[in-house]
């Protein structure tokens, strides 16, 4: 029914014209594009997905009518016509609201999408669906995906392992079949235990992140165990024992870092010296100690591992171990993509296992261990 305005009478229109009017303003069909050149639905789609299907004049035909038309093919219709999505997974072992406030994985993700779009790539963040993994990239339309911090001892890795969908780990346990990107921990963390050992200090604690699964063990070849491993080993060439009773987990995050030191406080530890498995816990651990009254490094100095963005501004600026974290995620692509792109080497491919170099930044947040 069309008002020609607010004081005519309406009038409907005739039924055809009706049906003429819908076919101009809906969005344009494949029937529609199958009529106006006079073939198969069948044969619009092979033009759009498998042209070499069909006689090349066809082919140019059929695109010129869906131009004329307005016609594009549906995303998903074609995503699923083609059995690629274009789209990387990111899978993260811990929910988005937590992976997100730690600085670290805005940098890490930096890498990843510049990879992935450079190469035509979207991304999909897959964090865990009702507390499983398995079940969250059940649902997810991916070609491949980048799984963060998966160890081999994790409840549902098997799960994920026969869903066959190609993947890179990252800061994970290496296992063989898979492709993995990872830094050197262990050398990282001894730099950055032999920089306070120089410094003096032999009273210390260790903020380590906690597993992904809750109460879960700490992996003995994952990122903490090799980072703990690191520090220990170099205060035992120093002749100090680093017990368990001065090793303290928490989340990746600045507030799980204020936490964690706030147990270690009150259990009764006074350090001359914080080592921290993260930046984020670093800066949380800092914000922590100057809440007791504490100056950092005069009092107390505190040492970093990753080298954020925000370590250089934080105040004092953060003594830290560097690790390219954007590369990181660049090359985790690169090695996703060598799988599944075009001329993949997915089948009979020798996993690829890159092994990152780490540094040590010495900034103002580390000190002289003061006397006792």
């Amino acid at each position: 029914m069309v008002w020609l305005n607010r004081f005519a009478k309406p009038f409907t229109l005739p039924a055809a014209w009706e049906i003429g009017l819908e076919r101009h303003t809906s969005r344009p069909r494949i029937a529609d594009v199958a009529r106006e050149a006079g073939v198969s639905k069948t044969a619009v789609s092979f033009a759009f997905n498998s042209p070499d299907r069909l006689a090349p004049e066809t082919a140019r035909r059929i695109r010129r009518t869906a131009e004329a038309l307005g016609y594009t093919p549906h995303p998903v219709a074609r995503m699923l016509s083609q059995r690629e999505t274009l789209t990387i997974g990111v899978l993260t072992p811990q929910a988005l609201s937590v992976i997100f406030s730690n600085p670290f994985f805005a940098s890490f993700s930096e890498g990843v999408a510049f990879a992935a779009e450079a190469s035509g790539y979207a991304l999909h963040f897959i964090s865990p669906l009702h507390g499983s993994l398995a079940r969250a990239l059940s649902r997810a339309t991916v070609d491949g995906v980048v799984a963060v911090g998966l160890s081999d001892d994790h409840p549902e890795v098997e799960q994920i392992r026969r869903a066959g969908v190609p993947m890179v780990l990252v800061d994970s346990t290496a296992l063989p079949e898979l492709e993995s990107v990872g830094v050197d921990d262990v050398g990282g963390a001894r730099l950055a235990a032999e920089h306070l050992i120089g410094l003096g200090h032999r009273d210390v604690v260790i903020l380590g992140v906690e597993p992904p699964v809750p109460s879960g063990s700490m992996d003995p070849a994952g990122v903490t165990a090799r980072r703990l491993g690191g520090y220990r080993a170099a205060f035992a060439e120093a002749g100090v024992v680093v017990s368990d009773e001065r090793f303290f987990v928490g989340i990746a995050t600045i507030d799980g870092g204020a936490a964690a030191l706030d147990r270690a406080w009150d259990a009764g530890l006074r350090p001359t010296a914080v080592l921290a498995m993260s930046d984020a816990m670093a800066i949380g651990a800092i914000h922590a100690l100057r809440a007791k009254g504490l100056a950092i490094p005069d009092d107390v100095s505190v040492v970093g591992f990753d080298d954020i963005v925000l370590a250089p501004h934080v105040d004092p600026p953060l003594t830290t171990v560097h690790q390219p974290i954007r590369r990181k995620g660049e090359e985790a692509v690169g090695l996703l993509l060598a799988i599944i792109g075009p001329g993949g080497t997915s089948a009979g491919h020798a996993p690829e296992h890159r092994h990152l170099p780490t540094g040590l930044i010495i900034r103002a947040s580390s000190g002289p261990a003061r006397p006792r």
